[in-house]
This record gives structure tokens, sequence and C-alpha cells, in this order.
């Protein structure tokens, strides 16, 4: 028989300029961790060391239609969805974007 397991949560103390670094940090944390089956990067949150009672979600982790989860940040515009936007995507996105808005037709 197996023995039934119980949930933890590890408190790293990390040292940024403002709440939007520590959540952008959370999130690449979260996702390197995501390897090992024993996390869960979903539920990911950072709180302020004074105020530790208030936390903010790193991840939107809406579940899906196939039971997985978005793994976009908390509060996205748009679908959610399993793949995150890489950067070369939004950066096409937006040079795309700019030549559209400066072409005279």
């Amino acid at each position: 028989m197996r023995a039934a397991r119980d949930r933890f949560v590890i408190h790293l103390p990390v040292v940024t300029r403002d709440l939007l670094s520590a959540v952008r940090l959370a999130r690449v944390v979260a996702r390197r961790a995501s390897v090992l089956a024993q996390t869960d990067p979903g539920e990911t949150t950072v709180s302020v060391g004074d105020a530790q009672h208030l936390r903010h979600r790193v991840f939107c982790d809406t579940l899906l239609a196939e039971g997985r989860r978005c793994l976009l940040r908390a509060g996205h515009e748009g679908r959610c969805t399993r793949r995150p936007a890489r950067f070369w995507d939004r950066r096409t996105r937006v040079v795309r974007n700019r030549a559209a808005r400066s072409s005279p037709w």
C-alpha cells in the first residue's frame, strides 16, 4: 500500500527591485523546476517579505479542456494556452505592427 503524500511549500526569499521583477523571476524558477514531478508550478505565488499573507499569483493556472492548465501569466489577455509566446514571436509581431502602421497603404 502506498503512503499518502503531504503537500509542502518551499519559501525561497529573493531580492529584486520591485514586485514585477519578483514575479518574473518566480516564473523563470517555476518553469525550470517544472521538470521535477514533485513541483506544481501553476500554484506559484509571490509576496512581499513584510506582507506574506498577501500573495500574487504568477500563472493563470486555468483548467483547459484537455485537463491541463494554462501556462500564461496571471491576468493575461486573450485565450488560455499551454504554450507561452516565445520572445522572437513577440518581437516579430511588434516589428510587423510597426511596419503596418508606417506603411502609406
